[in-house]
This record gives C-alpha cells, structure tokens and sequence, in this order.
C-alpha cells in the first residue's frame, strides 16, 4: 500500500519521494495516475530527502499561534485557498470542502496545546522551525489526481519554494488516519528535524534512526516495500518519516481505533510499544510530551461522521 504511494508522489514531484497513506488505497488508480503526473526539478541543494527546505525561506511572525480562515489565495498555484495555522499552511483548490480544512487545522491546534504539561519555549521553537521552513501540505479530493500543463508548470514552483512532504486527500477510507499520519509527516520531517536534530534528525545517526533499526531488526516494522529505485537520501527520509509517524501514532493510543493493517505489525498500543522497542518509547516519552499531545477522539472521530 505504501509503495504504491510512494510512486505516485515520486512522478508527482520527482524528487519529492513521499513514502505515504496508510488509509486503503487503489493500487491500479496509483499506477496510472503515475503515467500523468507532472515532474518536479527540486534539487538536493535546496531540499533535504527531496522534500524539506535546507535553508529558512521565511520569518515566524511574533504571534505563533495564529489561525487564518480559508481565504483565497494564488501563492500556491494552481492551489486557489489556503488556511494557515500554527505554522503549517494547508493549500486546496475549489472541489475541498472548507470545512474539512477547518477540521484539519483544529486538529493541527490540539496537537500543540498550551499548558502546564507542555515546555512553551521549546514548543515556541518547533512552531518557528514550521514557520521558517515555510512547511505547507497540499489537499486533494479522493484519489484521483491531475494537472494540466499549465498547473504542471504552477506546481513546480510552489514545491521549489516550500517543504511539501505529502498530501491529505479528503473523502476516502481511513480518513482519520490519512489526516493525523499526514499532518505528523510534516511536523516529524521539518518541526521535529530543526527542533530535536540528535533524537529525530533526518539523518542515519539521530536516535529515531538508531530506534527505527531495532524495530527492523525485532521484525515488527516492514521496509521491504520502501526498496524504490531512489536517493538513498530520500529513501533514509521516508524511512524514518513513516517510523516516526508509526511510533507517535502508536503511543496517542490511536492505533487500535484508527490505524490500517500496513507493514507496523505487532505494536497495537502503547503497552506493546513500552515492552517490545523500548528505544523508540523512550525516545517518545522524553522529547514528544514537552511540545505536543494527541488530538482529542472527539475531533478525529468528526471525520467520519
């Protein structure tokens, strides 16, 4: 399910490898959609792993928690609305539904509360690092994606300019999931990378790499799939995007009521994940719980109502 993702968004942005959705896919759809879409000309020189901006592209504004409404925009061609939040701007042409954004950037706000729990000043600056690595996710309705030549054009210079690191696509199954795993891709691949580069860098010798190998090793995290035919170093940011997303996903406790069957096996809960790869639930329990919480079931399960 992963590989077939991951080739369309390879086609799609063609450096950008997007190791992707966990929610059930088409794997026919992806192939041909595969032959369609648009190539992308990003270079290693102004993206990490084909996908995060190597140098800061914008400034944080001195109010970090701000929230826009869906306003119309042509910044993000051939994208036509935006809804920024938090330091992530989510980008949707005509045919999303604007109150699916909202839903979206609701979700994004629960995931950096405002409390005693959370150390302020160090989730201040995993907000900045979003805002700075101008980190945008575009939106898409149901599977079938296409541009025209002259979007194809449009499209390359928004992903020139921006850290795009996968997609949302609204109106397909495991729509809880789809959201969450995608918002955390980028919070994991831009948010995390520039906050906490020794414990979640894109990088072979951070600590999520070194945890990531051992759930490798004890068989409960399957990369046979991800065997593309890359840059290793997008390969090595894929890799570790997705572990991320399956650790963080997992200790939420929101495997068992929302995640799909994929290639995380034997790690249902946090319980398991606690006992059976205590290198990736040590890694969680002293870095994530200083900047971000899970979002509440209440607003995840508004997606599927």
């Amino acid at each position: 399910m992963k590989k077939i993702r991951t080739v369309f968004w390879v086609t799609l942005c063609l450096a950008l490898t997007l190791g992707s959705c966990k929610s059930e896919k088409n794997a026919s759809t992806k192939s041909d959609l595969a032959e369609k879409a648009p190539e992308m000309a990003v270079t290693a020189k102004t993206h990490l792993g084909g996908c995060i901006l190597i140098s800061p592209a914008a400034e944080p504004p001195a109010g970090l928690y701000q929230e826009s409404e869906v306003v119309q925009t042509d910044e993000y061609k051939p994208f036509t609305k935006k809804l920024a939040v938090y330091g992530i701007t989510l980008i949707a042409r005509d045919d999303i539904n604007d109150g699916f954004m909202r839903q979206i950037a609701k979700t994004i706000k629960e995931m950096f509360p405002q409390n005693e729990a959370i150390d302020s000043e160090l989730q201040k600056e995993l907000l900045r690092n979003l805002y700075k690595y101008r980190t945008v996710i575009p939106l898409f309705w149901g599977e079938d994606h296409e541009f025209s030549p002259l979007d194809k054009e449009a499209w390359d210079l928004t992903t020139s300019q921006n850290s795009i690191c996968d997609i949302i696509m609204e109106g397909v199954p495991g729509q809880v999931n789809e959201v969450v795993e995608h918002i955390l891709h980028h919070v994991t691949d831009v948010g995390l990378h520039f906050t906490f580069p020794d414990e979640w860098g894109i990088s072979k010798t951070s600590k999520i790499y070194k945890a990531m190998q051992e759930a490798i090793e004890k068989g409960h995290y399957n990369v046979e799939q991800y065997d593309e035919d890359i840059d290793e170093e997008e390969r090595t940011r894929v890799l570790i995007q997705e572990y991320a997303y399956w650790v963080i996903f997992t200790a939420w406790d929101l495997y068992e009521p929302y995640g799909p069957e994929a290639e995380w096996t034997g790690i249902k809960n946090p319980e398991d994940l606690k006992e059976k790869l205590p290198l990736s639930y040590g890694l969680f329990e002293e870095t994530l719980p200083k900047v971000m919480a899970s979002p509440s079931r209440a607003t995840l399960d508004e997606f599927i109502k």
